[in-house]
């Protein structure tokens, strides 16, 4: 399938390199409402630089990569559909429960898909991590955690302001990840209860060009409570970039029969450790899994798996075959309700009740990765 990406942002380079590994799309043209970064694009990787409005009416061109910022992601997707596309964007889907279901209606309407990151869930951590649940190694998963906690984004990143404001926060721009990998791993969630706080009403950047500018904080920069999962299971959260520093894992999981610590979600591969019942931890490493084999050298120097792209593929893939794709838009819609579901929890001081259900995805197995893979 012929594909055109809107928005030439630093993640697009990812989407642009990610069809060198997956075999069933082609990216011809690229957009951006700053021409000087789509004409950089496209001379980079040897594409067409186009105008929003031309490669919405790019005959050739049948799905949409939408990584505009979030605040425009709702915007790109209603006009991929008008335009007859399908459309992949990177997360979160919406901006609100209330713009995710006018995409949703649409969708509907126009019989198109849209997907929508994260697709991490899909590496060789999160779905050797399903396996061994669906194995039953630490029995019914019944409780566990997980702690996403830093000291925000003023440090590294040259404009952080969009970081502080609603929309934003630590759930909705890094939890996503963690939220998802949950729901690949025990199912969609059924209640949350939470609280919030905002540490400081500023923040100072310390990273150039703006080394000493202030940022009005505008949403919650802590955020904690429990997940009740339609499993059963509970999940206590700790979010925040509000910690300089902790030791806590970053996502654990208690079963009847044993205990499982599941490496960072942001991630595509990493240790697994599972322990049965009071034995000690085992290691179980997943770098020889298609999708955990190190390709990529990060910031550190390190050797990393990092095969986003893959929900795209997989979608393309459903489209082809009339089935639902693993990064779905149900999947998308649930976790943008989490997402929102946790805010007014905290808001209004009660538990929130969510409205979507959808099927856990499913798993991902090695012949089906070999089949997309180039």
């Amino acid at each position: 399938m012929k594909v055109g990406i809107i928005g030439c942002g630093n993640i697009s380079e990812t989407y642009f390199n990610c069809q060198t590994i997956f075999n069933n799309f082609e990216i011809i043209a690229c957009a951006d409402i700053n021409e000087e970064f789509a004409t950089k694009s496209a001379e980079q990787f040897n594409v067409k630089a186009q105008s929003v409005d031309d490669i919405l009416s790019n005959k050739e061109i049948g799905l949409i990569i939408n990584l505009t910022i979030p605040s425009a992601h709702k915007e790109i997707i209603v006009k991929s559909l008008n335009a007859g596309k399908h459309c992949f964007s990177e997360k979160p889907l919406a901006m609100n429960m209330k713009e995710g279901l006018e995409i949703q209606k649409l969708s509907s309407e126009k019989k198109l898909y849209v997907g929508c990151a994260p697709d991490t869930f899909l590496g060789a951590a999160g779905q050797n991590a399903r396996k061994l649940i669906e194995e039953d190694k630490i029995g019914k998963v019944v409780l566990g955690t997980f702690n996403l906690m830093s000291h925000g984004m003023e440090h590294w990143h040259p404009n952080p302001d969009f970081f502080f404001k609603p929309g934003a926060g630590p759930v909705f721009d890094v939890g996503v990840y963690y939220l998802t990998q949950l729901i690949n791993l025990i199912g969609p969630v059924k209640s949350i209860s939470s609280i919030s706080g905002t540490a400081t009403p500023e923040r100072t950047i310390t990273s150039e060009p703006r080394n000493g500018e202030k940022i009005v904080v505008e949403t919650p920069t802590t955020l904690m409570g429990s997940l009740e999962f339609h499993n059963n299971a509970k999940i206590q959260f700790f979010c925040s970039w509000d910690v300089w520093k902790h030791k806590h894992s970053t996502i654990e999981l208690y079963g009847l029969e044993g205990s499982m610590i599941v490496p960072d979600p942001n991630f595509f591969s990493g240790d697994i450790l599972l322990s049965k019942k009071d034995e000690d931890w085992q290691t179980i490493n997943n770098d020889s899994m298609l999708l955990g084999i190190p390709n990529k050298t990060d910031n550190d120097g390190s050797k990393i798996a990092n095969y986003r792209g893959i929900g795209l593929s997989d979608m393309i893939d459903a489209i082809n075959n009339q089935r639902q794709a693993r990064c779905s838009l149900d999947l998308a819609m649930h976790v943008l309700e989490v997402m929102e579901g946790i805010i007014t929890s905290s808001e209004l001081n009660e538990v929130y009740h969510l409205k979507s259900k959808p099927k856990q995805p499913k798993f991902l197995d090695e012949t089906e990765i070999e089949k997309l893979k180039v």
